[in-house]
């Protein structure tokens, strides 16, 4: 009975452990992932944003206008969300009761 109480005992602390190794394992794949989303998104965002304009990176005067047009889109984007975001919150929701 005491070998089956120490073995119950030894596989819980076993199991504990994997299981803290595991969790902390996972918030390394989690911020992996975000770092290759964000990587993900940088690449199309600037490929995008700079598809029709000459950008010169030679410079340091090319590279503040380069900064300010991209975060320019950036700003444009977010208050897109913010009008799409507002105007879905005004619209009706009900559905139509006049069904025949």
């Amino acid at each position: 009975m005491v070998i089956g109480t120490t073995l119950f005992i030894l596989s819980i602390l076993i199991i504990g452990i994997w299981i803290i190794i595991e969790i902390k394992r996972m918030r390394h794949k989690i911020f992996a992932l975000f770092l290759i989303g964000l990587i993900l998104f940088l690449y199309f965002s600037i490929t995008t944003v700079f598809s029709d304009r000459e950008v010169d990176l030679t410079s340091v005067s090319g590279i503040i206008d380069a900064t300010k047009v991209y975060f320019s889109w950036l700003g444009t984007i977010s208050s897109n969300f913010k009008l799409i975001t507002s105007s879905v919150t005004k619209m009706d929701w009900k559905g139509n009761s006049t069904i025949k």
